[in-house]
């Protein structure tokens, strides 16, 4: 039984009618750029990651690059990240003209390490972006004290409605930093059917200027205080996420169901080491990420018997050839670099049948002799 890694189709069968209709109320009031779907959207998502100001952008890219800007970071300065994530958190740093600095992650989580982190920051340091890997928010808290007094821009992208216990407060992803982005990638458990962005902040000051960075820099059309972007949230796409929000939660239910159900059928399988969640925190299981020192062989089975996966992510950032620039050396960040050669993704997209789950379950186990 072929198992694909992501079924769209198939979630998009459940809401089609719902998605449509929000759609077609765009088309056909005929305001497509920003305006009343994308300030209903931003308010809904303020709402839910327990926010003052939501504000929309053109894609998780932007995000990460608007919130750069708003905190005036650019030439000369040092952002610390984590080399084990997309391209686009350190790309956007790259761009705003400032340095990435990459430190290592832990080991259980993928998320960066808060002892690593501080251990790179330096005079030139204006921000660290933490990454909420898989679906799972990184110890923001924990960082934040570390790096006390440098700003703290969360990578939420793979995150939005994961929640974590600080203090005994639970508190959603992207609250408690200096701004969150999210990505609305299809992908996404909150995808779009297109690219889209949204920022959120409690800072009522970097809301307006990140309003204005979108459009141009200017609060008013032809008038600019500064040199902006083209990073406008495209109304239709506002349409069809605010169709999907409400859904949310009952996804994230059924992707930490499936989750459940794999750890479980699995335990037993020695050579293999199953994702590990903070008690702190609730994942939305963005992705399922088993680790083998056989990752190839596995996948390569996998793939034979019709089952997706993939791998996030096969080359370090500060392995990549387009960072070269900056210096560092095979070896200089072990945990990301194992990492790297070790994780698998399985198929945890809330659609699975109890037959295809039985069907993943049972290959991987086959694959091992189990």
């Amino acid at each position: 039984m072929p198992v694909p890694l992501l079924d769209l189709k198939a979630q998009h069968a459940s809401i089609r009618d719902e998605v449509v209709a929000s759609m077609m109320r765009v088309v056909d009031d005929q305001l497509f750029i920003l305006g009343e779907p994308v300030e209903r959207l931003e308010k809904m998502v303020a709402e839910l990651s327990h926010v003052k100001h939501a504000i929309g952008c053109a894609n998780g890219t932007d995000a990460i690059l608007l919130a750069m800007r708003a905190l005036d970071i650019g030439r000369g300065d040092e952002v610390v990240t984590t080399p084990f994530t997309f391209f686009a958190t350190a790309g956007t740093i790259h761009n705003v003209g400032a340095t990435p600095v990459f430190c290592d992650i832990e080991p259980d989580t993928f998320n960066i390490s808060p002892a690593a982190a501080a251990a790179a920051v330096t005079s030139k340091t204006k921000a660290v972006i933490p990454v909420d890997l898989f679906g799972q928010m990184a110890n923001v808290e924990d960082v934040a004290v570390r790096l006390k007094g440098i700003p703290v821009i969360e990578d939420a992208a793979q995150s939005i409605g994961a929640s974590r216990m600080m203090d005994g407060v639970k508190r959603m992803a992207g609250e408690v930093c200096t701004i969150g982005t999210f990505s609305f990638f299809p992908s996404k458990n909150l995808g779009g059917y297109g690219d889209g962005g949204m920022m959120v902040t409690q800072s009522d000051a970097l809301a307006t200027r990140l309003k204005r960075l979108r459009v141009h820099g200017g609060a008013k059309m032809y008038f600019h205080d500064e040199v902006g972007f083209n990073s406008r949230l495209d109304a239709l796409q506002a349409a069809v996420l605010a169709a999907k929000l409400p859904h949310l939660s009952h996804w994230s239910a059924g992707r930490r169901a499936n989750a459940a159900y794999y750890s479980s059928n699995l335990a037993d399988v020695s050579e293999i080491q199953l994702p590990w969640v903070d008690a702190a925190n609730e994942s939305i299981f963005n992705q399922y990420t088993i680790r083998t020192d056989r990752r190839d062989e596995l996948q390569a089975y996998l793939k034979s018997r019709g089952i997706g996966s993939s791998i996030y992510y096969p080359l370090p950032l500060h392995l990549q050839p387009c960072f070269a620039y900056l210096g560092y050396k095979e070896g200089q960040f072990p945990e990301s670099e194992r990492a790297s050669k070790e994780v698998l993704s399985l198929p945890i997209f809330p659609e699975l049948t109890s037959a295809q789950l039985d069907e993943v379950v049972g290959t991987v186990r086959a694959f091992y002799g189990r």
